[in-house]
């Protein structure tokens, strides 16, 4: 098991622990469910939002679903999303990766908006919005909203609120403890990872939106694998596009049951191009992460780890090609899963609350090549 995959669960596993004043954070409600404790409900900012795990809730494997992106369908000018007299302001937070937009607000977008936005993220690889309502929506509307964008994905371990599975929860309670017990067995937070790459379809554009946070800390770091793969050399590149690699859910699943979580979905394994190519831009980038990527298919075990160590070694260390998103208040982040990794920063010890949702529409199955195929 990677060193990533163990970061991110036991940060993950801080929302079964006690918090600082030794209070507990979860409980059981009349309904068998596990909630959270304490004042949390009468503290957050949106309380709907909680997460909650309910013990008894199954599902069934995921069936393969027709999929094309709206980017296809979107005017490259983008007018819809970005008209020439709107008093929008945009910003590139590098030369290549990474735009921040002020002035836009994605809850009033347009079908065509919509389009056009799913486009500027495959573009862009991630956009900071600012200044937005989004989570004053109601959990309805913000699911339909990003339904537009692909099938919404039901993470099989993580908190969601009560009868949606659909929206995965990111949680870090008042006071809790995970900052001083984290940092007595690890020297860092950072843990590089495409979500659920494990599934046949795993997400493409994806919604990240903030309810609480520190007033400064818990930002969220970005490296672009379209600029990973472009940096290396074509020899290496040719033999690279030849490669699949094993994606597995297996272990995730296990650290939720061994933490009293739940699975409410047997885990999945997939094999997926260590290559893929944007069904928008038409660029390759490189599909690995060392969260859920395994090994290489029909290599030996030391092959196999050489490449993807090297490769997960590179991107980890190029700050060249990464960018740091801030969380301002009313702040909703944009990436698409298909040409970048992330990671949260555990780096405030401060014990403010961290409270965010995500909205995770799936995309296609991941392709070498669409002219092949």
């Amino acid at each position: 098991m990677s060193n990533s995959f163990a970061t991110i669960q036991s940060i993950a596993a801080s929302t079964f622990r006690k918090t600082r004043d030794n209070s507990t954070t979860v409980e059981k409600d009349e309904e068998g469910r596990l909630v959270l404790a304490g004042d949390a409900f009468e503290e957050a900012s949106y309380p709907k939002y909680l997460p909650t795990w309910d013990t008894s809730e199954h599902h069934e494997p995921l069936t393969l679903f027709d999929f094309v992106d709206p980017g296809t369908k979107a005017d490259p000018a983008l007018p819809n999303l970005l008209p020439v007299d709107g008093s929008q302001k945009v910003k590139r937070l590098t030369p290549k990766f990474g735009s921040e937009v002020r002035g836009v607000q994605l809850s009033s977008l347009s079908s065509a908006g919509r389009d056009e936005l799913a486009r500027l993220v495959a573009e862009r690889g991630v956009v900071v919005f600012r200044d937005q309502d989004f989570a004053d929506l109601s959990i309805d509307e913000a699911l339909k909203f990003s339904s537009h964008f692909g099938r919404n994905h039901i993470h099989p371990t993580s908190g969601a609120p009560k009868g949606y599975p659909e929206v995965h929860l990111v949680y870090r309670s008042k006071n809790d403890s995970v900052y001083d017990s984290f940092f007595e067995d690890h020297i860092s937070s950072i843990a590089w990872h495409s979500d659920v790459s494990y599934e046949l379809q795993p997400p493409g554009v994806t919604f990240l939106a903030m309810l609480d946070g520190p007033e400064t800390g818990g930002d969220t770091i970005f490296a672009d694998a379209t600029e990973a793969y472009n940096r290396l050399s074509p020899t290496f590149r040719e033999f690279l596009s030849t490669l699949e690699v094993f994606h597995s859910g297996v272990a995730q699943a296990q650290s939720s049951r061994a933490q009293g979580g739940i699975v409410r979905r047997d885990p999945v394994e997939n094999f997926h191009p260590l290559v893929r190519e944007h069904p928008v831009t038409g660029k390759k980038s490189l599909y690995v992460n060392p969260q859920f990527s395994r090994y290489i298919k029909g290599m030996k075990r030391e092959e196999s780890d050489a490449i993807l160590n090297f490769l997960y070694d590179f991107i980890s260390k190029s700050s060249d090609i990464q960018v740091r998103a801030s969380w301002e208040p009313k702040s909703v982040v944009v990436w698409d899963n298909r040409r970048t990794l992330h990671s949260a920063l555990l780096d405030w010890e401060s014990g403010e609350r961290r409270h965010a949702f995500r909205l995770t529409p799936q995309a296609e199955v991941p392709t070498a090549s669409f002219a092949k195929k």
